[in-house]
Protein backbone atom coordinates (compact mmCIF):
# COMPACT_ATOMS: atom_id res chain seq x y z
CA UNK A 1 0.00 0.00 0.00
CA UNK A 2 1.31 3.66 -0.34
CA UNK A 3 0.74 4.72 3.10
CA UNK A 4 2.99 2.30 4.05
CA UNK A 5 5.87 2.79 2.17
CA UNK A 6 5.82 6.30 3.24
CA UNK A 7 5.36 5.59 6.43
CA UNK A 8 8.48 3.36 6.20
CA UNK A 9 10.74 6.46 5.20
CA UNK A 10 9.96 8.01 8.59
CA UNK A 11 13.06 8.54 10.85
CA UNK A 12 14.24 5.30 13.74
CA UNK A 13 13.60 8.12 16.07
CA UNK A 14 9.75 8.47 15.42
CA UNK A 15 9.14 4.71 14.86
CA UNK A 16 11.39 3.85 18.37
CA UNK A 17 8.54 6.04 19.95
CA UNK A 18 5.99 4.78 18.78
CA UNK A 19 6.83 0.94 19.91
CA UNK A 20 7.31 2.28 23.23
CA UNK A 21 3.96 3.90 22.81
CA UNK A 22 2.45 0.88 21.99
CA UNK A 23 4.60 -1.57 24.70
CA UNK A 24 3.63 1.30 27.34
CA UNK A 25 -0.97 1.05 26.49
CA UNK A 26 -2.69 -0.92 28.84
CA UNK A 27 -4.07 -3.39 26.94
CA UNK A 28 -7.99 -3.56 27.58
CA UNK A 29 -8.79 -6.86 30.21
CA UNK A 30 -11.42 -8.67 29.53
CA UNK A 31 -13.99 -9.31 31.32
CA UNK A 32 -13.79 -13.41 32.07
CA UNK A 33 -17.93 -13.77 32.10
CA UNK A 34 -18.36 -11.28 29.30
CA UNK A 35 -20.71 -12.40 26.25
CA UNK A 36 -22.72 -11.48 23.25
CA UNK A 37 -26.49 -11.09 24.24
CA UNK A 38 -28.83 -10.80 21.51
CA UNK A 39 -32.23 -10.30 22.35
CA UNK A 40 -35.25 -9.83 19.62
CA UNK A 41 -33.18 -9.24 16.57
CA UNK A 42 -35.50 -9.09 13.70
CA UNK A 43 -33.91 -8.23 9.89
CA UNK A 44 -35.84 -7.37 7.29
CA UNK A 45 -34.53 -7.06 3.09
CA UNK A 46 -37.34 -4.66 2.28
CA UNK A 47 -40.51 -6.90 2.77
CA UNK A 48 -39.07 -10.18 2.95
CA UNK A 49 -38.80 -11.01 6.64
CA UNK A 50 -35.06 -12.53 7.31
CA UNK A 51 -34.50 -13.11 10.57
CA UNK A 52 -37.44 -12.97 13.13
CA UNK A 53 -37.07 -12.92 16.95
CA UNK A 54 -33.55 -14.48 17.72
CA UNK A 55 -32.44 -14.80 21.12
CA UNK A 56 -28.80 -16.15 22.59
CA UNK A 57 -25.75 -15.69 23.87
CA UNK A 58 -22.37 -15.75 22.44
CA UNK A 59 -19.99 -17.01 25.24
CA UNK A 60 -16.24 -16.47 25.44
CA UNK A 61 -14.32 -19.29 25.55
CA UNK A 62 -16.16 -21.40 23.25
CA UNK A 63 -16.31 -22.14 19.21
CA UNK A 64 -20.10 -21.21 18.12
CA UNK A 65 -21.01 -21.91 15.27
CA UNK A 66 -24.25 -20.54 13.15
CA UNK A 67 -25.77 -23.02 10.87
CA UNK A 68 -28.66 -24.03 9.15
CA UNK A 69 -29.95 -24.57 5.24
CA UNK A 70 -29.35 -22.04 2.44
CA UNK A 71 -31.13 -18.69 2.75
CA UNK A 72 -31.41 -19.19 6.51
CA UNK A 73 -30.10 -16.24 7.35
CA UNK A 74 -26.59 -17.26 9.19
CA UNK A 75 -24.38 -14.97 7.33
CA UNK A 76 -27.34 -12.13 7.96
CA UNK A 77 -27.34 -12.49 11.93
CA UNK A 78 -23.43 -12.45 11.74
CA UNK A 79 -23.79 -8.73 9.76
CA UNK A 80 -26.73 -8.17 11.74
CA UNK A 81 -24.88 -8.74 14.99
CA UNK A 82 -21.68 -6.49 13.75
CA UNK A 83 -24.01 -3.58 12.39
CA UNK A 84 -23.51 -4.22 8.98
CA UNK A 85 -27.01 -4.84 8.10
CA UNK A 86 -29.84 -2.24 9.86
CA UNK A 87 -31.88 -4.37 12.39
CA UNK A 88 -36.12 -3.71 12.88
CA UNK A 89 -35.98 -5.36 16.02
CA UNK A 90 -34.00 -6.30 19.14
CA UNK A 91 -30.49 -5.04 20.12
CA UNK A 92 -26.65 -6.43 20.28
CA UNK A 93 -25.13 -5.77 23.64
CA UNK A 94 -21.54 -6.41 24.72
CA UNK A 95 -20.69 -5.87 28.36
CA UNK A 96 -23.92 -4.14 28.61
CA UNK A 97 -23.52 -1.99 25.50
CA UNK A 98 -24.70 -1.73 22.14
CA UNK A 99 -21.98 -3.81 20.06
CA UNK A 100 -21.66 -1.55 16.61
CA UNK A 101 -20.61 1.20 19.22
CA UNK A 102 -17.70 -0.88 20.09
CA UNK A 103 -16.15 -1.97 16.97
CA UNK A 104 -12.69 -1.66 17.45
CA UNK A 105 -12.69 -4.92 19.74
CA UNK A 106 -14.11 -7.15 16.77
CA UNK A 107 -12.10 -8.92 14.07
CA UNK A 108 -14.34 -9.75 11.45
CA UNK A 109 -13.43 -11.96 8.07
CA UNK A 110 -16.05 -12.01 5.72
CA UNK A 111 -16.76 -14.64 2.92
CA UNK A 112 -14.30 -15.04 0.19
CA UNK A 113 -16.48 -14.06 -2.80
CA UNK A 114 -16.94 -10.37 -1.40
CA UNK A 115 -13.36 -9.76 -1.38
CA UNK A 116 -11.75 -8.29 -4.67
CA UNK A 117 -9.02 -10.49 -5.10
CA UNK A 118 -7.39 -8.59 -7.91
CA UNK A 119 -6.27 -5.68 -5.53
CA UNK A 120 -2.75 -5.27 -6.28
CA UNK A 121 -1.61 -5.96 -2.45
CA UNK A 122 1.13 -8.16 -1.00
CA UNK A 123 0.07 -10.80 1.80
CA UNK A 124 2.14 -8.05 3.95
CA UNK A 125 0.23 -4.94 2.81
CA UNK A 126 -3.08 -7.13 3.47
CA UNK A 127 -2.06 -8.32 6.74
CA UNK A 128 -0.52 -4.99 7.87
CA UNK A 129 -3.61 -3.63 7.41
CA UNK A 130 -4.80 -5.74 10.79
CA UNK A 131 -2.40 -3.03 12.58
CA UNK A 132 -4.78 -0.07 11.61
CA UNK A 133 -7.17 0.08 14.41
CA UNK A 134 -4.33 0.08 16.64
CA UNK A 135 -2.37 2.70 15.38
CA UNK A 136 -4.77 4.53 13.07
CA UNK A 137 -4.17 5.52 9.25
CA UNK A 138 -1.78 8.07 9.70
CA UNK A 139 0.49 6.98 11.97
CA UNK A 140 3.31 4.41 10.81
CA UNK A 141 3.60 1.15 11.52
CA UNK A 142 6.08 0.43 14.78
CA UNK A 143 8.59 -2.75 15.46
CA UNK A 144 5.94 -4.20 17.57
CA UNK A 145 3.17 -3.47 15.06
CA UNK A 146 5.41 -5.29 12.84
CA UNK A 147 6.51 -8.52 14.77
CA UNK A 148 2.75 -8.71 15.50
CA UNK A 149 2.21 -9.36 11.98
CA UNK A 150 5.13 -11.37 11.20
CA UNK A 151 4.41 -13.62 14.34
CA UNK A 152 0.40 -14.43 12.79
CA UNK A 153 1.77 -15.15 9.42
CA UNK A 154 4.04 -17.57 10.74
CA UNK A 155 1.25 -18.77 13.13
CA UNK A 156 -0.61 -19.51 9.66
CA UNK A 157 2.12 -20.94 7.59
CA UNK A 158 2.45 -18.00 5.18
CA UNK A 159 5.34 -16.24 6.27
CA UNK A 160 7.48 -17.18 3.30
CA UNK A 161 4.59 -15.82 1.07
CA UNK A 162 4.55 -12.49 2.25
CA UNK A 163 5.83 -10.58 -1.41
CA UNK A 164 3.33 -11.97 -3.06
CA UNK A 165 0.02 -10.62 -4.30
CA UNK A 166 -3.25 -11.59 -3.05
CA UNK A 167 -4.11 -12.56 -6.37
CA UNK A 168 -1.60 -15.21 -6.81
CA UNK A 169 -2.28 -17.31 -3.83
CA UNK A 170 -4.84 -20.56 -3.98
CA UNK A 171 -8.35 -20.02 -2.24
CA UNK A 172 -6.80 -21.67 1.12
CA UNK A 173 -3.99 -19.54 1.18
CA UNK A 174 -5.84 -16.57 0.45
CA UNK A 175 -7.72 -17.38 3.64
CA UNK A 176 -4.97 -18.06 5.80
CA UNK A 177 -3.99 -14.58 4.79
CA UNK A 178 -6.91 -12.93 6.01
CA UNK A 179 -6.93 -15.44 9.40
CA UNK A 180 -3.18 -13.92 10.01
CA UNK A 181 -4.51 -10.51 9.67
CA UNK A 182 -7.68 -10.62 11.97
CA UNK A 183 -5.06 -12.03 14.52
CA UNK A 184 -3.18 -8.97 14.54
CA UNK A 185 -5.80 -6.84 15.43
CA UNK A 186 -5.76 -9.01 18.97
CA UNK A 187 -9.00 -8.40 19.45
CA UNK A 188 -11.75 -9.63 21.56
CA UNK A 189 -14.41 -10.93 19.16
CA UNK A 190 -13.41 -13.09 16.02
CA UNK A 191 -15.90 -13.39 13.42
CA UNK A 192 -16.02 -15.64 10.32
CA UNK A 193 -18.28 -15.79 7.97
CA UNK A 194 -17.89 -19.25 5.57
CA UNK A 195 -14.28 -19.97 6.23
CA UNK A 196 -14.01 -23.41 5.17
CA UNK A 197 -15.09 -22.64 1.59
CA UNK A 198 -12.95 -23.48 -1.39
CA UNK A 199 -10.28 -24.36 0.92
CA UNK A 200 -7.70 -27.39 1.82
CA UNK A 201 -7.42 -30.13 4.50
CA UNK A 202 -4.30 -28.23 5.42
CA UNK A 203 -5.72 -24.62 5.66
CA UNK A 204 -8.84 -26.33 7.57
CA UNK A 205 -6.59 -28.08 10.17
CA UNK A 206 -4.90 -24.44 10.54
CA UNK A 207 -8.12 -22.78 10.95
CA UNK A 208 -9.48 -24.89 13.47
CA UNK A 209 -6.37 -25.29 15.31
CA UNK A 210 -6.40 -21.30 15.84
CA UNK A 211 -10.07 -21.06 16.79
CA UNK A 212 -9.62 -23.37 19.14
CA UNK A 213 -6.29 -21.35 20.90
CA UNK A 214 -8.48 -18.36 20.62
CA UNK A 215 -11.38 -19.97 22.73
CA UNK A 216 -8.75 -21.28 24.76
CA UNK A 217 -7.80 -17.90 25.54
CA UNK A 218 -11.19 -16.76 26.35
CA UNK A 219 -12.07 -15.24 23.34
CA UNK A 220 -15.56 -15.27 21.71
CA UNK A 221 -15.26 -17.02 18.36
CA UNK A 222 -18.11 -16.91 16.37
CA UNK A 223 -18.39 -19.11 12.54
CA UNK A 224 -21.21 -19.04 10.08
CA UNK A 225 -20.64 -22.67 8.44
CA UNK A 226 -22.91 -24.99 6.42
CA UNK A 227 -21.21 -28.28 6.85
CA UNK A 228 -22.69 -30.81 9.22
CA UNK A 229 -19.79 -33.45 7.96
CA UNK A 230 -17.28 -34.03 10.71
CA UNK A 231 -16.04 -30.56 11.32
CA UNK A 232 -18.78 -30.22 13.19
CA UNK A 233 -17.36 -32.02 16.22
CA UNK A 234 -14.48 -29.31 16.25
CA UNK A 235 -17.60 -26.85 18.14
CA UNK A 236 -18.88 -26.14 21.16
CA UNK A 237 -21.99 -24.56 20.98
CA UNK A 238 -24.18 -23.77 17.97
CA UNK A 239 -27.04 -21.61 16.66
CA UNK A 240 -29.08 -23.51 14.29
CA UNK A 241 -31.13 -21.21 11.94
CA UNK A 242 -33.81 -20.93 9.78
CA UNK A 243 -35.15 -17.55 9.43
CA UNK A 244 -36.39 -18.07 13.44
CA UNK A 245 -33.75 -19.69 15.99
CA UNK A 246 -34.02 -23.07 15.65
CA UNK A 247 -32.22 -24.37 19.04
CA UNK A 248 -28.92 -22.64 20.66
CA UNK A 249 -27.14 -24.42 23.16
CA UNK A 250 -23.99 -26.90 23.40
CA UNK A 251 -23.37 -29.37 20.47
CA UNK A 252 -24.81 -32.07 22.23
CA UNK A 253 -28.25 -30.46 22.71
CA UNK A 254 -28.57 -28.66 19.44
CA UNK A 255 -28.07 -31.59 17.37
CA UNK A 256 -31.57 -33.45 18.20
CA UNK A 257 -32.93 -35.34 15.74
CA UNK A 258 -36.14 -33.28 16.10
CA UNK A 259 -34.03 -29.86 15.84
CA UNK A 260 -32.58 -31.35 12.39
CA UNK A 261 -36.01 -31.94 11.11
CA UNK A 262 -37.15 -28.49 11.90
CA UNK A 263 -33.99 -26.47 10.37
CA UNK A 264 -33.40 -28.58 7.10
CA UNK A 265 -37.04 -30.73 6.92
CA UNK A 266 -37.25 -34.35 5.76
CA UNK A 267 -34.10 -36.36 6.10
CA UNK A 268 -30.52 -34.46 6.62
CA UNK A 269 -27.05 -36.21 6.78
CA UNK A 270 -24.82 -35.48 9.44
CA UNK A 271 -22.06 -36.51 11.62
CA UNK A 272 -23.36 -38.95 14.09
CA UNK A 273 -20.55 -38.80 16.45
CA UNK A 274 -21.54 -34.78 16.81
CA UNK A 275 -24.31 -35.78 19.28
Amino acid sequence: MQNVSFYQKISSLQRQVRAISEQTIKPIVMNPTAAINISHLGVHYRTQEALRDINCIIKPGRLTGIFGPNGAGKSTLMKAILGLVPLNNGQVLYEGKALMQQLERVAYVPQRSQIDWNYPATVWDVVMMGRVKKTGWLRSFSTVSRQVAKDALERVGMETFKNRTIGELSGGQQQRVFLARALTQQAEIFCFDEPFVGIDQKTQTIIFEVFQELAAANKIVLVVNHDLGESIVHFDDLILLNCELIATGSRQQVLTEQNLHQAYGGKVMYFSDAA
